[in-house]
């Protein structure tokens, strides 16, 4: 793909995201192109549907989360790498669960597309390798799984009301997760 159809499609998928992120099922491809500074025709031509669109935006959304969480695995603070990327997970969940939704209003019975289910196993294989690490320098209580760690994640991002109060919950939950507190 020449360098100018992919900084468009990347720009269009950094939208979608905030549009679908914003607006749920009301985002409109007209927004999404509005915002990412291209006519309604870039958008059909890289995703013919909303939900071909909606299906790569979700895969942008996790695939940037591995690539930060595998550069961060990569660097010597092992413990401060998993807190961050737990915290940076809870604050982008709503986003990602709205895109979630909006896939599934148009999916088939067959569930998510696989490129969906692949690019949230590299996510979950990425967030556990942090775990270990973190568990392995004794940064991390060293008895929590990976599903533990993103039942916790699912609980704060769903969690109703004020983001403040949120944000002191993850302040909680990652207390309860330091080593002093574990098994």
């Amino acid at each position: 793909m020449r360098s100018d159809a992919q900084a468009n499609r990347d720009r269009v998928l950094a939208a979608a995201e905030e549009v679908f992120g914003e607006f749920g099922r009301a985002g409109s491809t007209e927004e999404v192109a509005r915002r990412a500074g291209v006519g309604i025709g870039t958008v059909f031509r890289h995703f013919p549907t909303k939900r071909l669109l909606i299906e790569a935006t979700i895969v942008r959304h996790l695939t940037l989360f591995t690539d930060t969480a595998r550069a961060r695995g990569e660097g010597s603070e092992a413990g401060a790498a998993f807190r961050t990327t737990f915290r940076e997970m809870v604050s982008g969940a709503p986003a990602k669960l709205t895109l979630l939704a909006l896939l599934e209003e148009s999916a088939t019975p067959a569930g998510a597309p696989d490129t969906v289910e692949a690019a949230a196993s590299a996510l979950q294989d990425a967030v556990g390798v942090l775990l270990s690490r973190g568990q392995k320098d004794g940064e991390v209580r060293a008895d929590a799984t990976v599903d533990e760690i993103y039942v916790l994640i699912r609980a704060l991002a769903n969690a109703p009301g004020d983001r403040a109060v949120v944000n002191r919950a993850v302040d909680i939950v990652l207390d309860g997760l330091s080593p002093r507190h574990g098994a």
